[in-house]
């Protein structure tokens, strides 16, 4: 049987406060973390494409939302709780967490689990975002996916409009994001790594646009599509609000405009 292609993170350390016992309660101690993932997909049909590839980034911040989330009596919880957020993504087919502490015997003490999607009893807890068309007055806290409202304007005539329209759309992000301050993401892995930090983004969007031919190349419209891609909890649109499906469950409200 051939195996799978795997991915893997070693000998990662973060100190943290976890036990059942007195003694370790009000005490940080360090913990090392080996993660090995299983791929549901070989490397090789990658096409050097980012977004087909589980990002090791996926791995440490599994580690860093697990912890965030609560203080853990026993590392078995932990590692299971590390399992689901790593299994949560479709491109994870498989996973070994080894969580070992460093400080509490002369060798590291922990537990190493196995578990297969589809057999992970902790739901991954939901990352709150929001999505913004245009240029907000005020960045909001927390993770937020910024559009520009409109592409960079001549666009070229002739060849695909549609194509053109998306390009200038990423001008119009890297212009945006410089007014703002905040990074570019382009592609599912950079803005599922911002969300997950808790941060804005810029999104230029001719990358992962290109999957829906049939969304019109502009603010509103992709706001619209990705929205239930990333779970957001509310679309803000920065001018006026463009007619809306009756069957949209995402909350879109108008804001302030940074040219208002």
């Amino acid at each position: 049987m051939t195996q799978p292609d795997r991915i893997h993170l070693r000998d990662h350390v973060v100190t943290a406060e976890i036990g059942a016992f007195q003694s370790e309660r009000g005490q940080t101690q360090r913990l090392r973390f080996d993660l090995t993932v299983d791929l549901r997909d070989p490397v090789d049909g990658a096409d050097d494409h980012v977004d087909r590839i589980l990002s090791y980034d996926v791995l440490v911040q599994a580690i860093d939302a697990a912890l965030a989330d609560q203080r853990y009596n026993l590392v078995e919880t932990l590692a299971e709780r590390i399992a689901a957020e790593v299994l949560a993504d479709p491109r994870a087919a498989r996973i070994e967490v080894t969580v070992e502490k460093l400080d509490r015997g002369p060798g590291a003490l922990g537990i190493t689990i196995s578990r297969a999607a589809g057999r992970v009893a902790v739901t991954p807890a939901h990352l709150p975002v929001r999505i913004i068309v245009g240029r907000p007055a005020h960045l909001p806290p927390g993770a937020a996916v910024v559009l520009p409202d409109a592409p960079v304007q001549p666009l070229p005539q002739g060849g695909d409009a549609r194509r053109l329209a998306l390009l200038g759309l990423d001008q119009s992000a890297w212009i945006l994001a410089a007014t703002l301050g905040i990074e570019v993401a382009e592609t599912r892995t950079e803005l599922d790594a911002a969300i997950r930090a808790g941060r804005a983004v810029v999104w230029a969007p001719a990358r992962l646009a290109v999957e829906a031919p049939d969304v019109a190349p502009e603010g509103a419209a992709l706001a619209l599509w990705l929205a239930p891609r990333l779970a957001a909890d509310r679309i803000d649109i920065a001018g006026p609000l463009p007619a809306l499906p009756p069957d949209l469950a995402v909350p879109v409200e108008r804001i302030r405009g940074g040219d208002e």
